[in-house]
Order: C-alpha cells, then sequence, then structure tokens
C-alpha cells in the first residue's frame, strides 16, 4: 500500500462511524477540563497512560525521542494563560506563538520558531438547518493550534467543534504514519480540517442551489428573498475567511525545503494544498453565482415595480375621465350645457362608461393591464 493511500485510510477512519469514547469532550477527559489528552507514541504505538505531562515528557527524552522513536501529544481545549505557562515551559514554545495559542481569532498561518513548526487552522462545520432564513447561521468557526517539534505535539483547539478525538484513533490505527513523527501529525490534522472545507462546501452548494430556485420560482417570496441571499453571502464570506488565508502556508510546507519536514512527508502536504485549492476556486465560483442571483434578484423586484406602475398610472388615467366630468358638472353654474335636459344624466354616465371602456382596453392591448 502507497504512502498516500494510508493517509486516505485514516483520513476514512477518522471520519467513520462506530468512534470509541471521543476523549476532546472535557466531560469525558480523565486529566481534567483544560488538558483533553497526553499520550505517548513509541514507533507509532500507542503506549500506557502516564500520570503527568511531565512526567511524559520525561520518559520520552529520557529514551531517545528526539530521534523519532517516540513523542508527546498533549491535547488542550481553550486553556487560560495561567494553564498554558507550564505547557510552554516545559517545551520550550516561542512567547509569540505562545500567545497566539491562548488568545484565539487568530488568522490562519504556518510559521517556523527553530525545531518547532506552529500552525493555525480554522476549523468549520455546517450548521444544520430545516430551511435557510435572513438569520440562519450556516457556518461555525473555531481554532486549531498546532505546536510540532522533534519529539512532541501540542494541539489547542478553540471552540465548540473540531475534534481531535476521532482524528487520534484514526492515526493509532496505522501505526507505520504514526511512526513518521510529529509532522506526520501535522499533515493529518491539516488534511482533516480541508476535508470538513470540502464536506461544508458541498453543504453551503445545496443552500446556494435552494435559494437560486426559489429567486427563479414564480410563487417565491421576493420581499424575503435579498435577506437570504445577503445571509447566505455573509456566510460564505466567514468560510472564505477560513479557507483563503491558508493556501500560502500550505503551499510552503509542500514545496519549501525545511529540516522540520521530511521531503516525504511534503508530498503529503501537496495532496493537501490541491484539496484546498479545490474549496477556494468552489466558493470563488460560489460567491461569483450569488452576485448574479442578487442582481437577477433585484432586476426581478425593478421589473415587478415598473409593472405596478404601470398599472397604478393606467387604472388613474380610467378614473381621470369620471372626476373630469364630474368635476365639471359640480361647479354650480347656472347655465350649464344640458343642466336642465331630462336626459343629461343619463348620458353623462354613457359618455363616462364609453370613454373609460376605451381607455382600458387601450391600456390592456398594450399589455399595461
Amino acid at each position: 500500500m502507497s504512502m498516500v493511500d494510508n493517509l486516505r485510510k485514516v483520513a476514512r477512519l477518522a471520519r467513520g462511524r462506530g468512534r470509541r469514547v471521543d476523549l476532546s469532550h472535557p466531560a469525558r477527559s480523565p486529566l481534567g477540563s483544560t488538558v483533553v489528552n497526553c499520550v505517548i507514541y513509541r514507533d507509532g504505538k500507542r503506549q500506557e497512560a502516564e500520570p503527568s505531562v511531565e512526567e511524559s515528557v520525561a520518559r520520552v527524552r529520557g529514551r531517545g525521542g528526539h530521534g523519532g522513536h517516540g513523542f508527546v501529544w498533549l491535547g488542550l481545549h481553550e486553556p487560560t494563560e495561567t494553564e498554558f505557562a507550564r505547557v510552554a515551559e516545559l517545551f520550550g514554545l516561542h512567547p509569540i506563538a505562545v500567545e497566539d495559542a491562548v488568545h484565539a481569532h487568530q488568522r490562519p498561518k504556518v510559521e517556523q520558531y527553530g525545531d518547532v513548526l506552529f500552525a493555525v487552522f480554522k476549523s468549520v462545520t455546517y450548521v444544520e438547518h430545516a430551511e435557510l432564513t435572513e438569520t440562519s447561521e450556516v457556518v461555525d468557526t473555531g481554532e486549531i493550534m498546532v505546536f510540532a517539534g522533534p519529539d512532541f505535539v501540542v494541539t489547542v483547539r478553540h471552540g465548540r467543534h473540531g475534534s481531535l478525538g476521532p482524528l487520534r484513533e484514526g492515526l493509532e490505527a496505522d501505526p507505520s504514519q504514526l511512526a513518521k513523527g510529529p509532522v506526520a501529525v501535522l499533515h493529518a490534522i491539516a488534511d482533516h480540517v480541508v476535508d470538513d472545507y470540502l464536506t461544508v462546501t458541498d453543504a453551503v452548494q445545496n443552500d446556494l442551489e435552494q435559494v437560486e430556485a426559489d429567486v427563479f420560482s414564480p410563487r417565491s417570496p421576493r420581499s424575503a428573498d435579498a435577506g437570504r441571499i445577503y445571509q447566505l453571502k455573509r456566510e460564505l464570506l466567514e468560510l472564505k475567511r477560513a479557507v483563503a488565508p491558508l493556501a500560502r502556508p500550505l503551499q510552503l510546507l509542500a514545496t519549501e525545503p525545511t529540516r522540520a519536514i521530511a521531503p516525504e512527508i511534503q508530498a503529503y502536504f501537496r495532496d493537501v494544498a490541491g484539496n484546498l485549492a479545490r474549496v477556494t476556486e468552489q466558493l470563488g465560483a460560489f460567491d461569483a453565482l450569488l452576485d448574479s442571483i442578487l442582481q437577477a434578484h433585484l432586476a426581478q423586484v425593478t421589473v415587478a415595480q415598473n409593472e405596478d406602475m404601470r398599472k397604478i398610472t393606467a387604472w388613474a388615467a380610467i378614473i381621470a375621465v369620471p372626476t373630469m366630468v364630474c368635476g365639471l358638472y359640480g361647479m354650480n353654474f347656472d347655465h350649464m350645457p344640458e343642466l336642465h335636459w331630462r336626459y343629461g344624466y343619463p348620458l353623462a354616465l354613457a359618455v363616462i362608461a364609453t370613454a373609460s371602456f376605451v381607455i382600458h382596453r387601450g391600456f390592456k392591448r398594450n399589455g399595461w393591464l
């Protein structure tokens, strides 16, 4: 089995059903609310649970883990500055990267501090809804920060989703891939995040197609269509903010030579960068299509308003005839034509009816009514 096939197998396992206990949830974590999990991997195999992070690091470094035979994977969920300070000191993390990891809302990026790679990923999930409305939430975002050193991986997760428990289990099912070290974990996380982008993009496409169908449906409530289109554009913009900035960092990981990434691992990042490029192209096409749908909707509204104005103008012209006749005979002059004629009143009604009929027929023939 090739290396790419191994990666795809890991991804399938990570997304598969029938998972074991998700240790990424604080309520299920045996190590507390901030430390999700701390595990030693040696030659790709999970070792026995350790009583503390400090002891895990000591055992790895005391047995030559720096050479690639073992590393520690520490998972954290929304740690405070105080809680993360000890971790930063233990692993020798750069202060700038530590500050970014503690405070969320960072732009996706990949930076290198000595032998340590620091990556920020925006995790996304699709928010299920029965019907897209003007206030529907379509995309929810979180953040995953990854420190990949010679003998450790530290992941910091922010947000309600983006669990790495299934991903960890998928990697553990493929020891040969996990034996490649912390950078292989970094790749797996990047691949997992980008796969989520693909899933969310496909779901957003369904919403886009529904909006498109509704806009061009004669039974569509057009007053609400503009709000739905703008809401979908806002959610699409949030998705683009998560996806677009990651293109350059992934490209650098896939092409730039660096001592932190082995050449064989770079091939994996090229595959992830290709998938990300596909997502970026789809989002660009969605945005252009939404602009076209919005323009078409506005054109429909304009046409409908013009039709309404023509009808109003036509009826105003018809009503002007009896208004004019009644106005003339309502001036109360003594010497008015046919004022005292017996058939004057029926004749006036006949003139009003005939004139109104002729004007109505003319507007009808020209499509104004």
